[in-house]
C-alpha cells in the first residue's frame, strides 16, 4: 500500500519543533501518520518497535514528493530507502512549581 499524495512537504512538530511529515498511509482504511523524518538503523527500527509504534519506509517519487509505505512482509530486507517511525516528543524538561 502506498501513501496518499496530500501534504508531503515537510511540517515542524507544534510541540517540539522536530521536523515531520504528516500523510494517510494505504487505500483502504487509511491510516493517519505523523512520521520523524530522522532515518533508522535496523538496530534503532528493532528497538522502537512497538505495538502502537510501526516503522515505515520513506519513499521519494520520481517528482521529489516524499510518501511512506508499510512495511509488509514482502518488504525487501536490503531496501535502499530510509526507515522512519511514528513520531513521539521527547520527554520534557522537569520543571517545578514553586
Amino acid at each position: 500500500m502506498t501513501a496518499r499524495p496530500r501534504d508531503t512537504s515537510p511540517q515542524r512538530c507544534p510541540a517540539c519543533r522536530a521536523p515531520i511529515l504528516r500523510q494517510l498511509v494505504g487505500d483502504r482504511a487509511a491510516l493517519n501518520v505523523t512520521a520523524d523524518l530522522t532515518p533508522l538503523t535496523p538496530d534503532q527500527q528493532q528497538e522502537l518497535r512497538e505495538p502502537n509504534r510501526l516503522i515505515w519506509c520513506l519513499r521519494t517519487t520520481q517528482l521529489g514528493h516524499r510518501r511512506l509505505t508499510w512495511l509488509d512482509p514482502w518488504h525487501p530486507p536490503d531496501c535502499p530507502h530510509p526507515h522512519v517511525t511514528e513520531h513521539r516528543c521527547p520527554p520534557a524538561d522537569p520543571t517545578t512549581l514553586f
